[in-house]
């Protein structure tokens, strides 16, 4: 766990926010995800940050968690609340047994199934934004006065693998086991076990175990579903400006699947019209859905039989 000492460490050598992996107050929860925890460490961290001069705090939180409730979830967003940050991203748990091991141990019955984790997530939405936080993009919300919040005014949020971000630079090296890098139009991604990452680098050499290099459909599908993502809006000129294409005919597929019969525009998740995609209120909650119509990996079956990612609800 991070120590007063590390804070002030962090501090003096430049670093100006900081992140903490709180996730849930819950003692149940904690244990069975082996992160203890408790709200009262947590809160003194955060006052010494403060104390210290980093100039924005962040807490992350997961819905879906095992043993996770509404009343349970609750109490928690009333502590993160009390300590008041300047930003709070909740994800949605990732249950990946078939990648991380340690998660076969996990009794099927502990986790939320989809109906409990919308509605931890709503709870989420209703708390924060009555404490007078607003809502950035997916996953993330920050207070009026942070420059996330300016950035979602402006219509210029980004996103990266760490979640929103107002910076547009394009490259971002990882550093650490499993760290993902998004450097020159290639992802990385470092070895995922430790004495690999450490021979590598003490050898001088990179310690990536894989890569992609995008194409130029990547980079437009990167754009599309970065839009939606972060600003729940998508301007089609702008992308055939940017792109030198004709939206109606790159996207022909994706935009019968959006407003076709059972689709998002059905559910009224997405309005569609001959200029924009507009992501509604209650599509927010589905914004990951809405995207993966962009997707041509998921598109084209690339996706193995055995599952790569956990599922978006």
């Amino acid at each position: 766990m991070t120590t007063r000492e590390q804070i002030v460490a962090l501090r003096r050598l430049g670093f100006n926010r900081l992140s903490m992996g709180v996730q849930d107050f819950a003692p149940e929860v904690q244990r069975a995800v082996h992160r203890v925890q408790t709200f009262e460490w947590t809160r003194d961290l955060v006052h010494a940050a403060r104390a210290e001069g980093f100039a924005s705090v962040n807490i992350d939180l997961i819905y879906g968690l095992p043993y996770q409730t509404l009343d349970g979830f609750g109490a928690t967003l009333d502590r993160v609340l009390e300590i008041r940050p300047d930003r709070v991203a909740c994800y949605s748990f990732a249950f990946v047994p078939w990648i991380k091991a340690h998660m076969k141990h996990l009794p099927a019955e502990s986790l939320p199934g989809p109906a409990l984790k919308l509605g931890l997530l709503a709870l989420t939405m209703r708390r924060f934004a009555a404490a007078g936080y607003r809502q950035i993009g997916m996953d993330h919300f920050a207070l009026p006065e942070d420059e996330l919040s300016r950035a979602v005014e402006a219509r210029t949020l980004h996103r990266n693998f760490m979640g929103y971000t107002v910076q547009s630079a394009r490259d971002m090296v990882a550093v650490g086991i499993s760290g993902i890098g998004d450097v020159q139009g290639a992802y990385v991604q470092n070895g995922k076990k430790l004495p690999d990452y450490e021979a590598a680098v003490t050898s001088g050499r990179f310690p990536v175990e894989r890569g992609h290099r995008l194409d130029r459909d990547d980079e437009v599908r990167r754009h599309v579903i970065t839009e939606l993502m972060c600003n729940g809006h998508l301007d089609m000129r702008e992308v055939e400006r940017r792109f030198s294409l004709s939206f109606a005919d790159t996207f022909a597929t994706e935009l019968e699947d959006l407003t076709g019969p059972a689709s998002p525009a059905a559910d009224g998740l997405v309005l569609v019209t001959p200029e924009a995609i507009d992501v509604t209120p209650l599509g927010r909650l589905f914004v990951r859905n809405v995207c993966m119509t962009f997707d041509r990996y998921l598109r084209s079956g690339t996706a193995r039989q055995r599952p790569t990612f956990s599922r978006t609800v």
